[in-house]
């Protein structure tokens, strides 16, 4: 199952919004926000021009407008975009290839690429630009190859996460090459961390990981719909019973040109 992510603007508009919504609700998740400001404390926003990469339904760019005196951000959906308007016109969003930035060098401060890169084969050329049109860069992304929800040995819904990795993750690995990455592409690497998100009692965002899975599985025919049922039912009977367990690791870059 090819990362749907790679040709996002071309997904049906159903998937689209469906996708929209889980970025919100991950967005608004204690534990990410956690991470999210650990990370932006050390990044020079304070009066900064910024521009996130991948910026989805803006909900990163609504927290970047807190401190930065101009956020921009550009995601290639369109339908992500109209959603990021919507939430805060104040924002300035545009349909864009990060890979092709259309804007001159040295445009912004800040450069965001907040669970983005995984998603881009040539990510590269993403830091390239973004060194392009600014001198510093905060990139945090997912080490999606721990991703489980495994309780046990042949756990039936570790498929469930094992699916939306595929189906939703280009590179999986990518954090564990990413210092060498960043140094090929004019960056300096000025700190790193790693995290671990994990939900047990009263899971939301982690319910997700099954049920798209589960989702992604019946499309394909690897499961019937019945199976897909009960494995969603399975994993909302372990919430109920406290039984529950999702867990990914993520690691932060901050990086400065270099000269």
């Amino acid at each position: 199952m090819p990362d749907v992510y790679l040709t996002i603007a071309q997904a049906p508009a159903a998937l689209q919004n469906q996708l929209a919504d889980v970025l919100e609700l991950r967005a608004a998740d204690v534990q990410q926000r956690a991470m999210l400001e650990s990370y932006l404390s050390g990044l020079p926003l304070s009066g900064a021009r910024v521009l996130e990469i991948g910026c989805g339904t803006g909900a990163i760019c609504r927290r970047l407008a807190r401190d930065a005196a101009a956020v921009t951000g550009i995601d290639p959906s369109p339908v992500f975009i109209e959603r990021a308007r919507a939430l805060a016109p104040e924002i300035a969003f545009e349909v864009a290839d990060g890979a092709q930035l259309p804007f001159p060098d040295g445009s912004f401060d800040v450069v965001i690429c907040h669970t983005v890169l995984c998603h881009i084969p040539d990510c590269e050329a993403v830091l390239r630009e973004a060194r392009r049109v600014a001198a510093h860069l905060g990139v945090f992304d997912g080490d999606y190859a721990t991703t489980t929800v495994a309780i046990a040995e042949h756990d039936p819904l570790q498929a469930c996460a094992d699916a939306t990795v595929a189906g939703l993750v280009h590179d999986r690995r990518l954090v564990r090459r990413l210092p060498k990455l960043l140094e090929a592409s004019g960056w300096t690497l000025t700190h790193q961390a790693a995290y671990g998100y994990t939900e047990t009692s009263d899971p939301v965002y982690g319910l997700t990981i099954v049920d798209r899975g589960a989702g992604l599985l019946a499309a394909a025919g690897t499961i019937g719909e019945a199976t897909a049922e009960a494995l969603r039912a399975e994993a909302r009977r372990r919430a109920a019973a406290g039984t529950y367990y999702a867990h990914i690791s993520y690691a932060s870059f901050l990086a400065s040109a270099t000269v």
